[in-house]
């Protein structure tokens, strides 16, 4: 927690589900000496900005990561950058494909030289398992992301600033994740709609992913990607343990409540990468996470990549939901009680509806 009591630290998209609870955790659990938020959305922020409106070290301002400019200023003496601000939801990149770039390329590109010009430390940037063999623009806008941060931190010459991301799956409970769909469907009496019953997929809390998204700060040499190690659930396991858990609460039988498999989604894959295959041969096993090393170091800075609690220095299978054990009904009832995610209202006017 000593670590961030000097630091002055901003957040991009601080209104996201990620950026929100990054916000949260730095400013009462981290003890961060300032905090910088920045967001798009006004709504969000306003609300946000009362949350925390006697929280003297938290200040907040609408921006967008595609002004470099306002950036340059919001980033003056800031020490760390999690940089979690980006378009995320496949559907929408598919439709608006150069919005996507803009916000999900350009963007990083912005926070880069933004974050070089003012001198800061680190710059931690947030991806995705879509970026892993992407299938989507989503997905190739975050891979791009990826490669513009090692790159940044491959070709500093005049800084030493550190660039790294973070990688990981399913954030349980966000907006538009498959839970709090699932809740508005049992709360109708279904059916519950499964795009395939054979899709496995990582989970994790919001909670649990943004203290390893934190953690990893602080352990960076430049130009890794840090893949979050996560467990593994079946999808129909967790419709199926949804509907006993739940549909009592709303006055359903569980036996009574159908699933239906409606088809995979444009672009959508049966199992979730973390992982590529050619990744695994520059990998080390970390406790909690695996260590994607880059393949090209920096021209003007030997960079050791020494880390505590190595469990491996070789990683022989990808990383990915189809090669690992998946949680049992009961071991997944356990994780989704301890979480509460059973126990969160679905956010208000949260849709039904599946594409």
């Amino acid at each position: 927690m000593k670590y961030f009591e000097n630091k002055t630290v901003a957040v991009t998209g601080c209104c996201g589900t990620v950026g929100s609870e990054l916000v949260r955790q730095l400013l009462e659990e981290f003890n961060v000496g300032e905090l910088v938020g920045l967001d798009n959305n006004e709504t969000e922020m306003f609300f946000l900005q009362q949350r925390f409106k006697n929280t003297p070290n938290a200040k907040f301002f609408l921006s967008s990561i595609r002004d470099r400019e306002r950036l340059v200023e919001l980033f003056s003496g800031v020490d760390i950058v999690f940089h979690s601000a980006a378009y995320k939801h496949v559907i929408l990149c598919e439709h608006s494909p150069f919005d996507a770039v803009q916000t999900n390329i350009n963007g990083v590109k912005n926070v880069i030289e933004a974050a070089k010009e003012c001198g800061v430390e680190r710059v931690i940037f947030t991806s995705s398992d879509k970026a892993v063999n992407p299938t989507n623009v989503m997905g190739t806008t975050k891979l791009m992301g990826e490669r513009l941060m090692t790159a940044a931190n491959c070709a500093g010459k005049d800084h030493n600033t550190i660039y790294s991301s973070t990688r990981f799956g399913n954030v349980l409970g966000s907006r538009g994740s498959v839970i709090p769909i699932f809740k508005e469907q049992i709360k109708k009496g279904g059916p519950l709609t499964l795009t395939d019953r054979n899709m496995t997929r990582f989970i994790m809390s919001i909670k649990e992913a943004t203290s390893l998204v934190i953690e990893s700060c602080k352990i960076a040499k430049g130009g890794e990607i840090f893949v979050t190690k996560m467990p593994v659930i079946r999808i129909e396991d967790l419709a199926q343990v949804m509907i006993q858990q739940l549909a009592p609460l709303y006055g359903h039988k569980p036996e009574a409540i159908e699933i239906t498999t409606i088809g995979s989604k444009p672009g959508e894959k049966l199992y979730e990468e973390l992982m590529s295959e050619e990744e695994t041969g520059r990998t080390l096993e970390l406790q909690d996470y695996f260590a994607v090393l880059p393949s090209y170091r920096s021209l003007y800075r030997q960079i050791s990549y020494e880390y505590e609690e190595v469990v491996s220095d070789s990683v022989d299978n990808p990383y990915h939901s189809g090669n690992e054990p998946a949680l049992s009904q009961a071991e997944l009832t356990d994780f989704l009680n301890h979480n509460g995610l059973l126990e969160e209202a679905v956010p208000q006017g949260h849709p039904a509806e599946r594409f």
